[in-house]
């Protein structure tokens, strides 16, 4: 949804990528924390489909959580500020969180990229080949204080979880929108 709120409220939007797992490992969890505390999971996958629900979105809890998103983050990292960047996203979240497909595999994000008309032999071949990108990015994001996703930063000011997208792009507005249009506001 931070595509159509941005636009919405004249905020552009600078995607980041990066790996939860390097994150994750840096707060001593070797897991999800959905896995990490079963009780919270349960909550967290049922408040999930809620949310998805509410914006019409299907939501299948995959069989296998959390799935490897390497070679996906590398080509969303590598390809970040590519018009089609966002497609390819919300093609890999289609697959993994509605299709119940394996996004390690690199079939399934090859459909994902052919589906939205890129070379997926290409497009992969230049992720891989780009490995240090991403690895730097996951470590900007630790240094911002990143520590979940969606994570939205105006400025040095993190604004973590959809629920709190509003009150980034309101954020990016009182900061930037007298200084006229700038890249502001990142999401992470």
């Amino acid at each position: 949804r931070i595509e159509a709120a941005a636009a919405a409220a004249g905020v552009p939007i600078a995607w980041r990528p990066f790996l939860l797992g390097p994150i994750f490992r840096a707060q001593g969890w070797n897991d999800s924390p959905f896995n990490l505390y079963p009780v919270k999971g349960r909550y967290m996958w049922r408040d999930l489909a809620r949310v998805c629900a509410s914006l019409e979105l299907p939501l299948r809890q995959p069989s296998t959580f959390p799935r490897n998103g390497l070679l996906a983050a590398r080509v969303a990292c590598r390809f970040a500020d590519e018009s089609w960047c966002p497609a390819f996203v919300r093609g890999v979240y289609r697959a993994n969180f509605a299709e119940d497909r394996d996004i390690a595999d690199p079939t399934v994000l090859a459909s994902c990229l052919t589906a939205i008309g890129q070379p997926a032999n290409e497009r992969i071949a230049a992720a891989n080949a780009d490995k240090d990108l991403l690895r730097a990015q996951t470590e900007r994001a630790i240094a911002l204080g990143v520590f979940g996703a969606p994570s939205f930063t105006v400025g040095d000011e993190l604004f973590w979880g959809n629920d709190r997208l509003d009150a980034a792009l309101e954020s990016w507005k009182k900061r930037y929108a007298a200084r006229g249009p700038q890249r502001g506001s990142e999401e992470r």
